[in-house]
């Protein structure tokens, strides 16, 4: 079997925001930093499952004896650009009890009564976990400033409250991976269509998404300028050109990948007399 064909250039270097990135400068249909084909992106996906599973198993096992690592990997998108399929197809790929999957809707009463983040801090991943947030405290500067619900003054205070909160992470151990699927405003009509004409996925459309889709000029002004305040040396921005999901699957899969293999992660040593423990179980 041939070998899968691998990334040219990283997708930690080559979708990474930096100084002066614009939305408006990026293609969503295109493979940056990829020569594949379709099913070769496929197929990489697939070769590079083990490797992920291998170490999250590592990350896991560590955090069971005293390690602090831990990883958060955050997905903000426009609706349809693939968020769930990256949690099936690629993070799917990993043992479920060491991955914790928060899904943020619109805040409860009970969290609209307390600060933007206080719902956030309850599902920050564990030591030894892979966290992941489906949607995150960037709706509160992303959608509030498309509809004018937080003015100047406190749109300016989230970011540098989110500064803050993942600095603190960061400290604590955790290494944060923040991802923008970018897909373009023609796809998502597609998509939304696609939707309407399964039935099996009636249940994944609401009038919400087309309401919101009014705003598409809007939303990627806010996003360019959540980019610009947001995206630090210990938590930088990558946005992934979403059109062809596979990319973004495989895009998503590396940066993962190579999030864990900087943790330099190993197997925690026996602090039992393997040998003797062997012999124990050969006689019993």
């Amino acid at each position: 079997m041939a070998a899968a064909v691998e990334f040219a250039k990283s997708p930690a270097e080559v979708l990474k925001v930096g100084p002066g990135f614009s939305l408006a400068g990026v293609d969503p249909q295109s493979t940056p930093g990829y020569p594949g084909a379709k099913a070769d992106g496929k197929a990489l996906l697939a070769a590079q499952d083990d490797r992920l599973a291998g170490l999250q198993e590592q990350l896991f096992a560590e955090g069971k004896f005293g390690s602090s690592k831990r990883l958060l990997l955050i997905l903000q998108a426009m609706d349809t650009a693939g968020k769930g399929g990256i949690v099936s197809h690629v993070v799917g790929a990993m043992d479920p009890q060491g991955v914790h999957l928060a899904a943020f809707k619109a805040p409860t009463e009970e969290e609209k009564s307390h600060d933007f983040l206080w719902r956030i801090e309850k599902q920050t991943p564990a030591a030894g976990m892979v966290g992941v947030f489906d949607r995150s405290h960037y709706e509160d500067v992303l959608i509030h400033r498309v509809h004018a619900w937080a003015d100047g003054q406190e749109l300016e205070r989230r970011y540098a409250a989110i500064n803050e909160f993942e600095a603190r992470l960061a400290e604590q151990g955790t290494t944060i991976v923040k991802v923008m699927l970018n897909i373009s405003k023609d796809e998502q009509k597609e998509r939304l269509i696609a939707r309407l004409d399964d039935p099996a996925k009636h249940w994944k459309y609401s009038r919400g998404d087309l309401a919101e889709r009014a705003y598409w000029d809007d939303y990627m002004a806010a996003y360019d300028i959540a980019f610009e305040k947001t995206s630090t040396e210990v938590a930088p921005w990558h946005v992934v050109p979403a059109n062809k999901k596979w990319y973004a699957r495989i895009a998503v899969q590396q940066l993962l990948l190579d999030a864990l293999g900087g943790l330099e992660l190993d197997w925690p040593k026996a602090d039992f007399d393997v040998a003797a423990e062997r012999a124990l179980v050969a006689a019993s």
